[in-house]
């Protein structure tokens, strides 16, 4: 039975980790296409080269907004008296690399490329630097060689990088950007004395890329509020205007040269990107030069971002970030990329009417050639063809295309621009419709997989932990057969269609799970019925009631906020747990008579326990860096466990051997408190991270982390004695990962979960039931109890759920060169550490009530994905950009939950599973 267990959680972990990726094949799966012909506006370009500076991390606000006037003088200068400017909108996920690919290819990237590290290309793509005759870049190595891999010509995109150390986050970083502006100065220098360089520098249609990645740094490591950033912000903006200088002076001022500044994305206050709030998704854009409109006194353009900047006056022109990449291809003269999405943004350009009409006109047939192969395709593939009616009949492309050259010809250009503009539109809903014309039969086989994964976890649950023993009719050897032939003829009628419409490899999987999941179900349709009425007998079903109830009140309040207009930071509201937290504190009180007169102690501390844990999710996300706080909680978890080891002693029930090695544990935390402070004035005072003082730290980390792998102890160990040594073994890498109160809650929340075991023992301990028993409604409550204690594992330290809300600064004791999967690592075992913690007592737990090991958890799991179900839908892909940010982080939060719960409660009973922990023996009634 427990192999069978076993797999039933291995299918559950495969099953989500595969259903994860389940919203980008449904929402985010970018529109790359091929075969198509390139375009371009037949004119001459008003530009003989470009440069494009991307200030990486780079928030809007800090230009735009009344302090950039100090911050930024050249480049607010450029946008009241040389350029124009607005808002460039990304998309999520809002992070370096798709931020760079929309800039400079056009189109929105497949979320996969996070699993190659945002550096190399799961698909080759074209862009603005492959379509120019020769492109200068210069600095990052995370950036700069996707440009490069995949071209037509890798010779054509030249490269000039810092060495990955350079990224540094212990100190400033403005020395990346410095280097960046020094060699493109020394590239002009040199061109002074090499006549092939020079020779290539005066050809037309080159681009010059400066990556500018010293503001993402000091934002990383110093928040964007900080001296550090805004300091980089004048270093930035000075290196700008010397190098436009340099650049005019070296073409001796021809007016051939266009310059377009603008960021990748921002940055949140905590320092962080990734998620869609309005700080990370509003970025720069200014352009000038050769081109370009110059600025207008309209006002137009305005709302409340920059109602109350200087620029009020100025005409702001927003725009989608893929729109700036034809732009950079109209200004030089060059093919469209293939398979650009963006719109050309012609309020930016100065040119004629008749250049904006042809730019236009080849900015949609570009985007047209990508909808006609789509069409095409799914024309091709599909068993029952529907043809998007806007551009079918007698609104063909072909029409649409002859009318608008035949305006071009008989000069009505605004009339053609018009009809360009349309064709646009249609086009990209066109590509929306065919990325969308599986919508429904990939939503349908999700759904029937989630409510099958719930439904099969019931029926286990059912079958082994609640029925005394099998009760149910088995089913007749050709009823058995009758499943399993419409369960294959099923999968055999998915994959047929999967097949013959050359959907993914990912949809068999897909299918796969719902078949398997439903054939299980209706093979033990008995047990269901068996298990209701046995419920039914047993007065469950008051309870069933209620819990319908209780997930009908979930539906409606997940729905009013993810519909709502408000800014959504968590699954709800943080202060509901503390209330929450103050329901419980009187929960025993009111539970047990017994409790109240035998265990006023117990019930002190719990009261005492509930109160100072609630208070964390009272206190403010956002918080910066607080050392006091850190040592205060070193030393209170080190107060606290020390007390309770020395009670272990005097009261016998641990050996020498395990009362040394929890003592060495608390040593170790103590080392990692001295080694944090240390470490963090080092910091403050820009010294940067002592090497003596890293290998220490890592030394304490993994020593402490893997004592309890390598001394799992003996079956006679305490289970409390077992349990301490797990929270001390986390506690070193939690003081050194916190930077605040992170600490704190970790000693309050470990002290809540014991108490609650000991609690759960005592109201036990008074029951009816002192063998191995099924689960009864009063094990319900201990399922919730999880769940809650899960919840507030996550959000208690002050996290949100967005997938960026996580400080990078928390990592900067072990590690401060950038290396993004290294730094997320250690930023998911600091929020698992709390999971692993309250999983581990729920093992105990489930054997102190005489319960059998996976009982209690896998009751958990039959409703786990009610949650998950509800955010499945409510993704979008549509919408302002928080909406967007959040629906995919609430739904992404949701899974991981429960691949992490699973995952970290198989490693508790690893721990704790061998522990003989006593049976509580039923006492006599009076």
């Amino acid at each position: 039975m427990l192999s069978g267990t076993g797999l039933l959680l291995v299918i559950g972990i495969v099953f989500h980790v595969i259903y994860l990726f389940s919203i980008f094949d449904i929402y985010f799966k970018s529109p790359l296409v091929h075969g198509m012909t390139p375009q371009k506006n037949p004119l001459a370009p008003p530009a003989d080269r470009l440069v494009l500076f991307v200030a990486d991390g780079l928030r809007a606000d800090k230009i735009v907004q009344q302090q950039g006037q100090d911050r930024a003088k050249f480049l607010r200068r450029i946008m009241k008296e040389e350029g124009s400017w607005g808002v460039s909108h990304t998309r999520v996920p809002t992070e370096s690399r798709p931020g760079h690919v929309a800039i400079i290819a056009g189109f929105y990237e497949d979320v996969s490329a996070v699993t190659t590290g945002w550096t190399m290309n799961p698909v080759n793509f074209d862009s603005v630097f492959n379509q120019s005759r020769h492109t200068w870049s210069f600095g990052s190595p995370d950036i700069l060689p996707m440009f490069q891999h995949g071209a037509s010509d890798p010779d054509s995109v030249e490269t000039f990088m810092y060495p990955p150390e350079y990224e540094d986050f212990s100190g400033e970083g403005s020395h990346l950007d410095t280097w960046v502006f020094d060699h493109v100065k020394e590239l002009f220098e040199n061109a002074k004395k090499d006549e092939n360089l020079d020779n290539k520098l005066r050809q037309n249609k080159i681009v010059f890329f400066l990556h500018l990645l010293g503001l993402d740094t000091n934002g990383h490591a110093f928040r964007p509020h900080s001296d550090e950033y805004h300091n980089n912000i004048k270093l930035v903006d000075q290196g700008i205007a010397e190098i436009t200088t340099i650049i005019e002076e070296f073409y001796g001022y021809d007016g051939k040269t266009s310059y377009i500044f603008t960021a990748d994305h921002g940055m949140n206050n905590r320092g962080g990107h990734g998620d869609g709030h309005p700080d990370n998704t509003r970025t720069p854009l200014i352009a000038w030069g050769a081109g370009i409109r110059g600025p207008r006194k309209t006002g137009l353009g305005h709302d409340d971002f920059s109602a109350d900047s200087d620029l009020i006056e100025w005409q702001r022109d927003d725009v989608r970030q893929a729109d700036i990449a034809p732009l950079m291809s109209t200004l030089i003269g060059t093919d469209l990329p293939v398979n650009n999405v963006g719109e050309l943004p012609v309020s930016y350009l100065k040119e004629d009417e008749r250049f904006k009409a042809e730019a236009a006109f080849a900015n949609a047939r570009e985007i047209l050639a990508q909808y006609q192969v789509k069409h095409d395709e799914k024309e091709r593939d599909e068993l029952f063809f529907r043809p998007f009616q806007p551009l079918s009949g007698l609104n063909s492309p072909d029409t649409f295309v002859k009318d608008i050259r035949d305006r071009i010809e008989a000069g009505e250009y605004i009339k053609a621009e018009i009809l360009s503009q349309e064709l646009i539109q249609l086009s990209l809903r066109g590509l929306r419709y065919f990325q969308t014309y599986d919508w429904l039969f990939l939503r349908g086989i999700i759904t029937a997989g989630y409510v099958g994964w719930c439904m099969y976890c019931l029926v286990f649950v059912i079958k082994y932990y609640l029925l005394a023993r099998p009760t149910e009719r088995p089913l007749s050897k050709s009823g058995v057969l009758f499943i399993d032939i419409l369960s294959i003829s099923a999968f055999i009628t998915l994959g047929s269609m999967i097949w013959i419409q050359k959907m993914p490899l990912m949809y068999y999987a897909y299918s796969a799970f719902p078949v398997y999941f439903w054939n299980q179900i209706m093979r033990h349709r008995n047990t269901l019925t068996a298990g209701l009425q046995l419920s039914i007998q047993r007065g469950w079903s008051m309870f069933i009631l209620g819990f319908i109830a209780f997930i009908l009140i979930m539906e409606a309040l997940i729905t009013n906020t993810i519909n709502s207009k408000k800014k959504v930071y968590s699954f709800f509201k943080r202060e509901v747990l503390s209330a929450c937290f103050v329901l419980l504190s009187i929960w025993p009180i009111v539970a047990s008579k017994r409790m109240r007169n035998e265990h006023l102690k117990l019930l002190m501390a719990w009261v005492c326990s509930c109160i100072c844990t609630s208070v964390f999710t009272l206190l403010p996300v956002e918080k910066g860096e607080d050392i006091n706080l850190v040592v205060l909680g070193g030393v209170a978890g080190i107060s606290l466990g020390a007390g309770l080891v020395w009670n272990l002693i005097s009261s016998s029930r641990i050996n020498h051997r395990l009362a040394t090695l929890m003592i060495v544990q608390l040593i170790a935390m103590l080392v990692s408190i001295v080694l944090v402070y240390s470490t963090s004035k080092s910091l403050e005072q820009r010294n940067g991270l002592p090497f003596i003082n890293q290998i220490s730290s890592w030394a304490i980390v993994v020593f402490s982390t893997l004592l309890p792998f390598v001394y799992r102890g003996k079956p006679t160990d305490d289970y409390l004695a077992r349990l301490l040594t797990i929270c001390f073994a986390f506690g070193p890498l939690m003081v050194l990962l916190s930077l605040s109160y992170e600490i704190l809650f970790y000693v309050c929340f470990c002290t809540t979960v014991l108490l609650w075991l000991e609690v759960e023992r005592e109201i036990y301990r008074g029951g009816r039931v002192s063998v191995v028993r099924s689960l009864m409604v009063s094990d319900v409550r201990a399922a919730l109890f999880f769940l809650f204690f899960i919840n507030v594992a996550f959000f208690g330290t002050g996290n949100v759920a967005s997938l960026s809300s996580f400080s990078l600064a928390s990592v900067y004791r072990l590690i401060t060169i950038f290396n993004p999967f290294s730094m997320a690592t250690l930023l998911v075992i600091k929020i698992l550490v709390p999971f692993f913690v309250v999983s581990a007592v729920l093992g105990v737990l489930s054997t102190s009530l005489d319960l059998q090991p996976f009982s209690l958890f896998l009751a958990v799991m039959t409703v786990t994905d009610v949650q998950t179900i509800n955010f499945f839908y409510f993704v979008s892909d549509y919408g302002s950009w928080l909406e967007i940010g959040t629906s995919i982080s609430h739904f992404c939060i949701a899974e991981l939950f429960i691949i992490f719960s699973i995952i970290l409660f198989l490693l508790s009973r690893l721990l704790v599973g061998h522990l003989a922990v006593p049976r509580l023996i039923k006492e006599k009634s009076t």
